[in-house]
């Protein structure tokens, strides 16, 4: 059984579809053209029945054979106009018939009518000239005459089933045909079928082969009505979409993570050489020059490092994250990073006004896009300037009192590598918005970058509440 199943299984999809269109149909013609059949065969029985029943009204037919049967007369010139065989038929088993005429077998039924037992007795048999009959026997009251009473016996008359049978087989054969017809119709229709209805399905695959092959993103299938096939073709047109912008986003991140890297790089070589040459020509460099130099290079390798930091954050994917949403208390990342805040620009003052705020994101990840929103506002702000940081019912602002961003400008703020003009002298690498986005949509949040009123910028971030955690059980 596993051999036909598996070389079904090896067929296309569009021929084991035709084949099971036509199974099915040659399933129902076939339980039709039975039920058809049958249906047929019992009215023609019944029919037959009863026209058996209703000879018994050739009366002088059945007196002539008796008369015969008795040594009075002559045999009857002819049978019953319904009937193929007419016989008498005695309590006793005897029987009498018209000469030349086909012998019926007696039977227990045909005795117990004849007997009184019964009225009546149908039944099929076969004759002395091996033909299948239906044989109908009742009772039958006979007189020679009228000194003599009247005696009771069986008549027995049949019919060929070859009356049925004939009609039967040349219904099953036309049956047979039109089913046929009707299966071949039905195999063909279904193939036309398939392979219409799975067009769309070639279409895709012929897409997918094709971006296989030659790695084309642009390919996009036509769409059509609202069925399942067209459902599939505007996934897969999503799909490509989708990987086509993703492809171009890594070939746009590796080109601007090559142009920024290169100038540090660039940078830190030419220092390297120069105190690599100082060592090989034994020319000793001033010794505020060396530590001026070293202080570069050091400069320029935490540079480095905070970029592949950024690089290696933005190309995480977020289905890789490993670390789990936590219930954190805003609050406290924001007074943390405004302490490092301090430390990085002492001549600034920092005001925060935290009002208590629980969120669900990851602490590292939050902490790191505050204090970045912070780091942003202490490059800006002016010696000596002051930075505003509010918590109020989910939503930080931090507010800087720098030269602020031009209308202009505001939409590029949260792209990778993005840098305005006025900014490209100092240090950074344009990744920071961009991961303090990412982290906030993370967390279900959003992030505005807004001209502040009288000055300076805003970055407002706005973050879902979450239940406040219960409270530690006390060690001891």
């Amino acid at each position: 059984m596993t051999g036909p199943l598996r070389r079904i299984r090896a067929l296309p999809l569009r021929s084991r579809l035709a084949l099971l269109v036509a199974t099915a149909v040659a399933v129902a013609v076939a339980a039709v053209a039975a039920a058809c059949w049958f249906v047929t065969k019992a009215q023609l029985e019944h029919q037959m029945d009863t026209t058996l029943r209703s000879t018994k009204g050739d009366k002088d037919y059945l007196s002539r054979l008796y008369g015969y049967c008795s040594g009075i007369n002559q045999p009857p010139p002819k049978l019953f106009s319904n009937a193929d065989t007419v016989q008498i038929l005695g309590a006793d088993g005897t029987v009498c018939i018209a000469p030349d005429t086909p012998k019926l077998p007696v039977s227990a039924a045909d005795l117990a009518v004849a007997a009184g037992e019964d009225r009546s007795a149908l039944h099929t048999t076969t004759d002395s000239d091996d033909v299948k009959v239906r044989v109908y026997t009742y009772q039958q009251q006979f007189q020679i005459s009228a000194r003599v009473p009247p005696t009771d016996l069986a008549v027995s008359i049949s019919r060929p089933l070859s009356e049925i049978d004939k009609p039967l087989t040349t219904l099953a054969w036309v049956l047979l045909l039109v089913s046929g017809i009707g299966v071949i119709g039905a195999g063909a229709a279904g193939l036309w079928i398939a392979r219409s209805g799975l067009r769309p399905v070639d279409e895709l695959t012929e897409a997918v082969e094709h971006v296989a092959r030659t790695e084309d993103l642009t390919v996009r299938i036509p769409v059509e009505g609202e069925d399942e096939i067209a459902r599939l073709s505007r996934s897969f047109n999503s799909m490509t979409a989708s990987l086509a912008t993703s492809r171009d986003r890594q070939a746009q991140l590796i080109a601007d993570a090559g142009h920024e890297l290169r100038t540090p790089l660039t940078s830190l070589r030419t220092n390297v050489e120069l105190l690599a040459r100082s060592d090989e020509t034994g020319r000793a460099i001033p010794p505020d020059d060396r530590k001026a130099l070293m202080a570069s290079v050091k400069a320029q390798m935490t540079e480095l490092a905070s970029l592949i930091g950024d690089l290696q954050e933005l190309a995480r994917p977020d289905a890789a994250d490993p670390s789990p949403l936590q219930v954190i208390a805003l609050h406290d990342i924001t007074r943390t990073a405004v302490q490092r805040a301090r430390l990085r620009g002492p001549e600034l003052t920092i005001t925060a006004e935290l009002a208590p705020w629980y969120v669900r994101a990851e602490p590292a990840a939050l902490e790191r896009a505050v204090v970045n929103v912070l780091d942003n506002a202490v490059k800006f702000s002016p010696s000596g300037g002051t930075i505003d940081v509010v918590l109020h019912r989910g939503e930080l602002t931090v507010r800087d009192h720098g030269p602020g961003i031009p209308a202009d400008e505001l939409p590029h703020v949260f792209e990778r590598f993005w840098r305005s003009p006025s900014a490209r002298q100092l240090p950074g690498s344009g990744l920071g918005l961009s991961i303090v986005a990412r982290t906030v949509q993370q967390a279900g949040g959003a992030i505005d970058l807004r001209p502040a009123p009288g000055g300076g910028t805003e970055a407002a971030i706005r973050l879902p509440g979450a239940p406040q955690p219960p409270p530690e059980a006390p060690r001891g």
